[in-house]
């Protein structure tokens, strides 16, 4: 049986998109579990646009994802020599021609066939120019392309995903290969490809399938092999158009330095476009390796929920080990001086259940690294209490607070003693609710029990008469 052989072929162009990362997933899925290869080809063969930045925005974030590649990166730059014999081979074939037609010619017979409710195509004006021609051109150094000689059929494909796919090739003409010799564009360049590196399956996404036809018709005349096609739904954003640049960043890199974990990307990636069949929505990648199916890749579009990523990510903050957690939090405290282990652990331990990603500590948390909270009076009121009455509630807890001793300071006897006291009043708001923003300096946060806990006896009552002295005593 042939060895499953496939491919993820991005251009370095721009960061590393999420929907490139879930080409490579399937990819990666599907060679996984069919014990086959991944190869990763660098389809830079666009100098303007390429660099070698983006090509290592790919590199890390792949590594960081945990998608292998077992053959690459390969790099189609690496490659001209070999493209350059396939289309000296077209052009000795008569399969391939030059053409000097300038762009505004070019531009008037598209906006005229247009008008006429016609598909826009080359009329091959430069397909009947002689040899003599060709060459006198060349040496004057005359703008052209070079040009597939596109024979005008129904080419007829299986799609692993769409069944069935017919295409009239009539509709698409000579269509541009290469810029010269030397640079070969991109539906010349992928065939070649394919074909040397024995891919067995091409697993894209779906803007590439008008280009299959024009690759099929390429294999025939060079005489390669056909890989089996299977087109990924497209990523829609949440109004339903197709997701791009107008709805943001949604870059790996964007999402990684956020605080969204690879394993919640990846689960998060797999649900984009493939449903295991039931209701289950958490996947390790090994567990996606054993269930993954191109049976199961819907062909309808498949909607970028953030609310959906950052429930997933929730899910896999809750369900990790705390000194592992607060390692991952400590790069988005930094500038708040020197954090105890100890105390990141419980702050991280305090805030696991709410945060739905890791760059969320710095907000809700930043209370227990900086001095100065800074925030306005009217926060400490409750209910139709005046100034002094809260100045009040804050020294009963003062008083309250300052006969526990050191070694019996915690979450369950500062609770205890502060709910006594709080029934004796009357109302638990009245003194919880000044205490809490006393201590925090926010409308909403964790509890003031959990949080005297962390500060320590000394840093608990020195908030409170802070926010005592902030008050009118009348």
């Amino acid at each position: 049986m042939e060895k499953i052989r496939t491919r993820f072929a991005p251009s370095p162009t721009g960061p590393f998109h999420m929907g490139s990362a879930r080409t490579a997933l399937f990819n990666y899925l599907f060679a996984k579990k069919e014990n086959g290869v991944l190869v990763l080809r660098i389809e830079d063969t666009d100098k303007e646009r390429s660099s070698p930045e983006w090509e290592k925005d790919i590199i890390e974030n792949l590594k960081w994802l945990g998608i292998e590649y077992q053959e690459g990166p390969i790099r189609q730059s690496d490659r001209i020599q070999v493209y350059k014999k396939h289309l000296e081979q077209l052009l000795e074939q008569g399969r391939a021609y030059y053409c000097f037609c300038p762009q505004e010619e070019l531009e008037a017979q598209r906006q005229e066939q247009m008008s006429r409710g016609e598909a826009p195509k080359y009329k091959g004006t430069c397909k009947t120019l002689s040899k003599e021609e060709v060459q006198k051109k060349l040496a004057e150094k005359t703008d052209s392309v070079i040009r597939f000689s596109a024979e005008s059929k129904t080419i007829t494909f299986k799609d692993l995903i769409r069944g069935e796919v017919k295409f009239d090739t009539g509709l698409t003409g000579d269509f541009v290969i290469a810029k010269d010799l030397s640079s070969p564009l991109y539906n010349f360049s992928v065939v070649i490809d394919d074909a040397e590196m024995q891919i067995t399956h091409v697993i894209r996404g779906e803007d590439h399938i008008s280009n299959t036809p024009k690759q099929i018709l390429l294999q025939e005349a060079l005489g390669l092999s056909r890989p089996i096609y299977a087109h990924l739904p497209l990523i829609l954003a949440e109004d339903r158009t197709k997701l791009s640049k107008r709805h943001g960043d949604n870059s790996v890199a964007r999402f990684k330095n956020e605080g969204y974990l690879s394993e919640a990307i990846i689960n998060f990636l797999a649900l984009l476009g493939w449903n295991p069949g039931d209701n289950r929505e958490i996947f390790s990648l090994e567990e996606l390796v054993k269930e993954f199916s191109i049976e199961r890749i819907q062909k309808a579009g498949a909607v970028f929920n953030l609310k959906r990523l950052e429930w997933i990510n929730g899910f896999y903050i809750r369900k990790m080990p705390i000194e592992k957690l607060a390692e991952l939090c400590l790069p988005y405290l930094k500038g708040v001086g020197d954090i105890p282990f100890q105390t990141l652990q419980e702050v991280a331990a305090l805030h696991q259940e709410r945060l739905k990603k890791l760059s969320e500590i710095s907000e809700i948390a930043d209370f227990f690294f900086t001095e100065n909270l800074g925030y306005p009076k009217e926060m400490l009121l409750w209910k139709d209490y005046k100034e002094k009455d809260i100045a009040k509630a804050l020294e009963t807890v003062a008083a309250v607070v300052s006969d526990i001793k050191e070694k019996e300071w915690n979450r369950k006897k500062l609770e205890e003693v502060l709910l006594k006291k709080a029934e004796e009043i009357g109302d638990k708001g009245y003194l919880l609710w000044p205490m809490r923003v006393a201590l925090t300096g926010k409308k909403a946060s964790a509890g003031p029990f959990e949080v005297a806990d962390i500060l320590g006896k000394e840093k608990t009552i020195e908030r409170i008469e802070k926010a005592k002295s902030l008050l009118d005593l009348g």
